[in-house]
């Protein structure tokens, strides 16, 4: 069976040469949808226990009370202390604290500093919530707050990331299920013309009492073997963009922590994912073109 199979794969040479490569890249792409989609989820493991609210005062609370003794800025501290279902931590942070925290950020920048002054920023709350999704929550209750000015979310910049992400991996996906169904359409040609050219043989085989399941096998183990080898070139390719691409370009950013790194364990869970996809495609697209298309 195994010889059959190798002789119809150099019968069809061109035919598997084009399946596997378009396999390749469809895999390739969707393989890459998959790290960053995972990409995705980890960095919102990192920075969801980072996310904080921040709730300013006024300007006139800030100016008059710089070290929170006004019965104002001490409920609106004692109320986020007291709401143990939301709120986890409560940090007050002064005038004078948050410019000197002005200059730290922007001391190679003397333009910057040249613009600001202590008196343009204002006290405020840092909470750090038991879980950030409820920032709604946090924001209804305290927005109108006496004393308060504002409250923000630092999960409205990350989600915009998150957003851009999301959209790479999605054209990805798209692309790759474009390229799945070209790499379809090759396998059913490709089992159709093997089928054609040995149609004595399996009319002959048939005739001596062999299943249709044993004329059919061949045809199968064809295409699931070109699927695996396009699984392999796929895996491959995606080892190649990590050492050419993503650590040369973004290996800087990776190892600041900023993005969680495409290290080998990303490798490592997509592989059968790929190659497990690739075979169950290769398998299913033959079957029914045999069932369908081809009578042996």
């Amino acid at each position: 069976m195994f010889t059959e199979v190798l002789r119809g794969l150099r019968r069809n040479i061109t035919m598997t040469i084009a399946m596997i490569l378009t396999t390749a890249i469809s895999l390739c792409l969707l393989g890459a949808g998959l790290i960053v989609a995972r990409m995705t989820d980890q960095m919102r493991q990192i920075y969801g226990n980072k996310v904080e609210v921040t709730i300013y005062l006024t300007a006139d609370q800030s100016k008059q009370d710089p070290d929170c003794h006004d019965q104002v800025c001490q409920n609106l501290g004692d109320a986020l202390r007291g709401d143990t279902d939301l709120v986890e931590t409560v940090q007050y942070q002064s005038q004078a604290a948050a410019w000197q925290q002005y200059q730290q950020m922007f001391a190679s920048q003397p333009e910057m500093l040249a613009i600001g002054s202590q008196s343009a920023l204002n006290a405020s709350y840092h909470v750090k919530l038991k879980d950030p999704q409820r920032y709604k929550v946090v924001q209804a209750k305290y927005a109108h707050y006496p004393g308060v000015e504002s409250v923000t979310d630092q999960s409205a910049i990350l989600d915009r990331l998150f957003n851009v992400l999301n959209g790479i991996r999605n054209a990805t996906i798209i692309v790759a299920l474009v390229q799945a169904f070209a790499s379809l359409l090759l396998i059913s040609n490709m089992v159709q013309i093997a089928a054609f050219t040995r149609r004595t043989e399996t009319s002959i085989m048939r005739l001596v009492g062999a299943s249709r399941w044993r004329t059919q096998l061949p045809f199968i183990i064809e295409a699931m073997f070109a699927a695996v080898i396009g699984a392999a070139v796929a895996i491959g390719g995606l080892i190649g963009m990590k050492f050419v691409f993503v650590d040369k370009t973004l290996g800087s950013v990776m190892r600041a922590g900023i993005l969680p790194p495409i290290d080998a364990s990303a490798l490592v869970w997509v592989t059968p994912w790929l190659a497990g996809i690739a075979v169950a495609l290769a398998a299913l697209s033959a079957y029914v073109t045999l069932r369908l298309y081809v009578r042996l």
